[in-house]
């Protein structure tokens, strides 16, 4: 999106409209087009369940509704997000075609309902996406209400089992083994007698065979994307000029969003927190910045929230409506780490279906005295007022690895201890150390990041550690770079099978150690690791090393089980200086304490600071985005912040701030340094 200076929005504030729900009620879309205006609403998605109202049997289209929305929404000074319909058929698709519907891995067909119901694989919904598609881009292309292309709705890897779908699995596998003499050492097939020895013989339903259960939701991810690919083929050709999104959601819908967000011009998501489930939302508040620091690294630029609720939502177990000031200092936390939108799910709530429910701008009472519409309104106006960070980025020197394919291969692990695995919530808790600190933080993938942009990279957990990121890792610690592994990093390569040598696999070198076994730590346990003096508790998993080169950083106090080699003061933290750089080992899971001291002194010795020099409050966020700085508080109470006599600019408004800052219960400033 541009600054708003070409006459184009800058930041986006919109929502989902489901203007063919409310064709009978005209006096409903005259007054939305007077709440949008009142609202700042300057960008709105149309279109993406509207399939069956497009295309009311095969070949039959009825446009004149969207034809009319469209100069409706032009006129009132609105950009259009215009969807592809594809991600919930209509009925005499179904009829028409059986194929289109998914099979379960029983042989089931599925029956019609529902959404994302459809074989990925199956010509017949292939070509039916492309016919609406192509008569969409042709009709709406070079309207000049066009924004965006937003392509089906929230994607899935929901694998379909139907024959198409296994046979093009089987050609994937042939072009990634070429022979089943390749495929049979790489699934370890000799184990349980699994050997294959015809292609044909390959169905993906044996949980105990490792590799093939990775490599089928390798291919169902794969699936999904060639699909998007050929569903937005005539979008391409026909608006070229015009970008296209599709709106990604949390990362564990099986699908490898870090090769997904390479085919899309724009990455988005839908970005639903879970306010107010506990007594303080700042745990909360660091899992929606991860999510949004994924988001912005996909692409290593600013994304879309193109969803988000301005109150409850009716899906999650419990959803609170939002206290006062939330909505705002949500939102504005999308825009700190890099969201050039807010725009919601949904601008009308609907009168009937399952999510009927759902928070809205309008809700069914129809009028905007309501609390969630003034507080939606008035972002409206703070939006305005930061256009200028449109283009602005995010600089980060430090880098959280979070992989989708190593966290597949952990989840089909059976390991000493499956109970306690989390490998994204680990993910979050090292990302958390920086985001309290106030230090620009990415989340990339393992495979083709450039790691040389980052002074600190940080490995949760990598569990599968492919053969050619493990090179990449050398060649950047040789070279100076800094990384920091943890226990369950490196036990197995690219095809689930496990290193042989020691762990980190392909890197005990350069780590100066080797895993000679993972503790379980059973909750009756108590498990302590002393760094500087202080103590603090070990958790889940501990790993018995054996050093080789690594100087000792933090020790455990207690002998981990069964281990005769590892008595008390065994190594807990390491450090081992490798060519220019350093590799640092922690042996265990460990709570927020040791994380914010270990990773406080990592970033003091190898320079990577904080985005500001004064100190952060506990459950205050401090983001860095082009120089202009958010100051959010997640908190239930006042804040007054010293900031050692610097001036700034308070830009919501126009004001300047000397010494201190203060902040409301949720509140936030938007600031720039004031020479």
């Amino acid at each position: 999106m541009t600054d708003g200076k070409s006459g184009e929005p800058g930041l986006l504030h919109g929502a989902d409209y489901n203007y063919e729900q409310w064709l009978d009620f005209p006096e409903v879309l005259d007054q939305d087009l007077e709440y949008m205006r009142e609202a700042g609403i300057n960008a709105v998605s149309i279109g993406i369940f509207s399939w069956a109202m497009l295309e009311s049997d095969e070949g039959v289209y009825h446009f004149d509704w969207l034809d009319e929305c469209f100069e409706r929404l032009h006129k009132n000074g609105q950009k259009v997000i215009l969807a592809t319909p594809s991600g919930a058929k209509p009925a005499w698709l179904s009829e028409q075609y059986p194929e289109v519907c998914q099979m379960t891995a029983d042989g089931r067909r599925q029956p019609h309902g529902g959404r994302h119901n459809h074989c990925r694989t199956s010509k017949k919904y292939r070509e039916a996406c492309v016919r609406i598609n192509t008569r969409l881009a042709e009709r709406y292309g070079s309207h000049p209400a066009l924004l965006l292309w937003h392509v089906s709705n929230e994607y899935n890897g929901v694998p379909c089992y139907c024959p198409h779908c296994i046979a093009a699995f089987h050609e994937w596998l042939k072009k990634r083994y070429g022979s089943l003499e390749a495929l049979n050492a790489a699934w370890y097939t000799s184990f349980w007698s699994h050997c294959f020895t015809a292609w044909e013989q390959i169905f993906p339903n044996d949980a105990s065979i490792h590799g093939m259960i990775l490599d089928w939701q390798r291919f169902t991810s794969g699936q999904t994307i060639d699909f998007f690919l050929e569903e937005t083929a005539p979008l391409r050709r026909v608006t070229p000029d015009i970008p296209i999104t599709t709106n990604f959601q949390r990362p564990d819908v099986g699908l490898d969003y870090h090769e997904f967000a390479r085919q899309v011009d724009i990455v988005s998501w839908d970005n639903y927190p879970r306010w107010h489930r506990e007594a303080s939302d700042v745990d909360e508040a660091l899992q929606a910045a991860f999510f949004h620091d994924l988001h912005r690294s996909y692409k290593g630029k600013p994304f879309l929230m193109i969803e988000s609720s301005p109150g409850a939502t009716n899906w999650q177990e419990n959803s609170k409506a939002k206290k006062s000031g939330m909505h705002i200092l949500s939102s504005l936390q999308a825009i700190a780490h890099g969201s050039n939108s807010v725009q919601y799910f949904q601008w009308r709530q609907s009168r009937g279906g399952i999510e009927k429910f759902h928070g809205a701008v309008i809700s069914h009472l129809g009028t905007a005295d309501t609390g969630i519409f003034r507080e939606v309104a008035a972002l409206g106006s703070i939006l305005q007022k930061l256009n200028g960070v449109v283009a602005a980025p995010v600089d980060a020197k430090a880098a959280v690895i979070y992989d989708f394919q190593s966290g597949w291969a952990l989840d089909n692990a059976q390991l000493p201890g499956n109970v306690e695995k989390n490998y994204q919530k680990e993910c979050m808790a090292h990302y958390g150390a920086f985001w309290r600190a106030g230090i620009p933080c990415d989340v990339i993938g393992s495979l083709d990041a450039a790691f040389e942009k980052y002074a600190l990279i940080v490995l949760p957990m990598l569990y599968m550690l492919r053969e050619e990121t493990a090179a990449r890792l050398r060649r950047y610690i040789d070279t100076g770079g800094v990384v920091a592994a943890t226990y369950l990093t490196g036990i197995v390569n690219g095809n689930d099978l496990c290193y042989l040598g020691g762990t980190p696999g392909n890197l005990t070198d350069v780590f100066g150690l080797a895993v000679e076994s993972t503790d379980v730590i059973a909750a009756y346990e108590k498990r302590h690791i002393v760094m500087d003096g202080k103590t603090f508790q070990a958790l889940a998993y501990a790993d018995a090393l054996r050093l080789s080169g690594a100087s000792v950083l933090a020790e455990f106090t207690e002998s981990l089980t069964g281990f005769e080699n590892t008595p008390a003061n065994s190594p807990a933290i390491t450090a081992h200086q490798y060519g220019a750089g350093t590799a640092y080992y922690l042996a265990a899971r460990t709570g927020p304490d040791l994380l914010d001291a270990f990773y406080g002194g990592v970033c003091g010795k190898h320079g990577v600071k904080p985005c500001v020099p004064w100190e952060i409050p506990p459950g205050v966020s401090v983001q860095d985005r082009g120089g202009t700085l958010f100051v959010l508080n997640f908190t239930e109470y006042p804040v007054e912040i010293a900031c050692k006599g610097l001036k700034y600019r308070d830009i919501l408004n126009d004001a300047i701030i000397c010494d201190r800052i203060m902040l409301l219960s949720l509140g936030v400033i938007i600031i720039r340094r004031y020479n």
